[in-house]
């Protein structure tokens, strides 16, 4: 492994990561990324809150979320290093701000992967009961982290070509539940006289920012994306369109076949039984276990680089800067990243992991959006890049959508991030204070 030191160096002295994402091999990762599982369940809850406008709230939270792919699209083209939006952040703000933003985006894919590894453990209970008990669960999470840790210590290509596979395996499953769905749609399931109060329908596109994100992760791995100025642009507007596509038909196929869509717990499964019997129940649990396998490596993969560019800038330990002599991948930040996520999936609650990452969202895609308006100003004579029409615009309304979603959170979630947020400042004040002894 290739040691390097903090001292004064910058991301160009830094051993090279190997660029192998391709364009649609990164169009794949954002799609793995985003279908997690949230889709398997968030059918019926947004249809507690809105009913029959949930096909709406669908459509809402696409566009919002759109406008942050476009910041993203435009921001993350100006980059070709490793860090995604606290390379951003560095560039457009400083170190401090920048640091901010890397923990929380670095907490985010720890109780992502948290929120999601258990919920994959429920879903293979379906198919191997045994592992709900507490000691398999726990062993388990680690078998599968240390598996993914393993995979993606062999290096970028092999983590992306296992990706392309697991995002096509997640995708045939809900393609066949929307084609299979089409033909026993009830229209009167559609008609309703209730229209929910807007305080609903906000909590509604609040919970769906939590299913459309995740593209964000994948921002982070720049470093290893071949042209990532055309390159980004392309895969995230193509994957939003994708997502966006499969998220409205499910839910659609899911209000039309199942009358109790409100009170179920697993829709998708619940529908799909209804429809095609045993067999589609089977099929959509296959589909859920595949998909968020397939979302928990990409958490993996973009986690494990935030150590890496953090370290680069001297904010966290050299340590987390070494890469394997072979597989060029950061050996230290991958054991860092897969023991951490481990202990949280072990300890933390599913609904406590699920919040925290949502908050933490927002959060990095208000940063993003500053960032475009900052680089502007302070960039204007920068080229090379997706320069998008009425960028300025679209930032401030990124902003402004994040502030509205944040005033649809609770106290106790806001102030669960703040807390996270104070022990990362509390650990780079004592870490730059040990630096600077030393030097």
């Amino acid at each position: 492994m290739q040691p390097i030191t903090p001292a004064n160096h910058t991301a160009s002295d830094a051993p090279a990561l190997k660029r192998g994402i391709r364009k649609w091999d990164l169009v794949l990762m954002i799609i793995n990324s985003i279908i997690g599982a949230g889709i398997f369940g968030l059918p019926s809850k947004i249809y507690q809150l809105t009913g029959v406008y949930s096909i709406l709230a669908f459509f809402a939270c696409a566009v919002v979320v759109l406008v942050f792919i476009l910041c993203f699209a435009e921001v993350g083209s100006r980059f070709d290093s490793t860090g995604g939006p606290y390379a951003y952040t560095l560039r457009a703000f400083g170190k401090f701000p920048a640091f901010l933003v890397g923990w929380l985006l670095l907490l985010s894919r720890i109780f992502n992967y948290a929120t999601l590894i258990n919920l994959f453990v429920t879903y293979l209970a379906f198919f191997i009961p045994d592992v709900a008990s507490p000691w398999n669960r726990a062993l388990v999470m680690i078998a599968v982290t240390g598996l993914l840790g393993y995979l993606n210590y062999l290096g970028v290509k092999n983590t992306a070509r296992i990706s392309n596979a697991l995002t096509i395996a997640k995708l045939v499953p809900l393609a066949t539940f929307i084609i299979a769905g089409f033909f026993f749609l009830d229209k009167s399931l559609f008609v309703t006289d209730t229209v929910p109060p807007l305080s609903s329908f906000s909590s509604a596109v609040l919970l769906l920012v939590f299913a459309f994100g995740g593209f964000e992760s994948v921002m982070v791995n720049t470093g290893e994306i071949k042209e990532p100025s055309k390159t980004i642009p392309f895969g995230l507007l193509m994957a939003t369109f994708i997502v966006a596509s499969f998220y409205i038909l499910i839910q659609i196929t899911s209000i039309g076949t199942l009358p109790n869509l409100a009170t179920s717990q697993k829709p998708l499964a619940d529908a799909a039984t209804g429809f095609w019997g045993n067999a589609g129940g089977t099929l959509i649990a296959t589909g859920a276990v595949v998909s968020i396998l397939g979302t928990l490596n990409v958490l993996l993969l973009s986690g494990s680089r935030l150590p890496y560019a953090l370290g680069l800038e001297g904010q966290f330990p050299a340590v987390f800067t070494r890469l394997n002599n072979r597989f060029a991948t950061p050996v230290f930040s991958i054991i860092f990243v897969a023991i951490a996520s481990a202990v949280v999936s072990i300890l933390w609650t599913f609904l406590t992991a699920l919040t925290v990452a949502v908050i933490i969202r927002i959060a990095v895609y208000f940063s993003v959006c500053a960032s475009l308006l900052m680089l502007r100003k302070k960039e204007p004579g920068q080229t090379n890049f997706y320069k998008l029409p009425f960028g300025k615009g679209l930032a401030v309304i990124g902003i402004a959508l994040c502030i509205w979603l944040l005033t649809a959170s609770t106290f106790t979630e806001i102030r669960n991030a703040a807390i996270l947020l104070a022990v990362g400042v509390v650990g780079y004040l004592i870490f730059k204070g040990i630096a600077k002894a030393n030097n």
